[in-house]
């Protein structure tokens, strides 16, 4: 059996290399987006994988992977605005931004081999559809609580949320790009 691990940290490196890339061409444009901006940005992604995944037409050539990218990256991008509150200005370094992202995306990571020990690799059963699913209703949540001003009676947070897209996310890039 492949090791989630190494496979997850491939992933990361693969979302890592584009993040780095666009921060290269955009700055920290991102820091100007506030929390539920980035949700939306989120369900954009999810709700274009749900679209390609009912129909049998795309128009727009670009596949999937760059929006299961996107759905990791924007989680991580979320995460650091959660952390830090938006901004006016693009006022992080690209060194600073790597630093915050490479931060946040070890949390995920180690919140899903926490996960993932206890659920003894549930999603190399699971069908990439049911992650599409998940983090839609994910996002709904997290809408709801971002309604709630932040505030659960019950329920994990946000940033909770957000991990788990990003593990979704991460576990749809290993099952569709075949990294081992």
């Amino acid at each position: 059996m492949a090791d989630t691990a190494q496979q997850f940290s491939k992933v990361g490196t693969m979302c890592r290399d584009i993040f780095e890339k666009k921060l290269k061409d955009y700055g920290s444009s991102w820091r100007l987006m506030r929390p539920e901006s980035l949700t939306d940005q989120i369900y954009i992604k999810a709700a274009r994988i749900r679209s390609l995944e009912t129909k049998s037409e795309h128009r727009v050539e670009e596949g999937v992977i760059p929006e299961w990218v996107g759905i990791v990256n924007y989680g991580v991008i979320a995460l650091i605005q959660l952390e830090k509150g938006w901004a006016d200005t693009a006022d992080l370094s690209i060194e600073d931004a790597l630093a915050l992202y490479d931060r946040h995306l070890e949390c995920a990571f180690a919140l899903m081999l926490d996960k993932n020990h206890d659920y003894d690799e549930a999603w190399r059963k699971m069908r990439v559809s049911s992650f599409t699913d998940i983090i839609l209703q994910k996002l709904w949540r997290t809408k709801q609580i971002e309604d709630n001003q932040g505030t659960t009676l019950i329920s994990e947070g946000l940033d909770a949320n957000y991990k788990d897209m990003i593990n979704y996310a991460a576990f749809a890039l290993i099952k569709l790009t075949g990294i081992e």
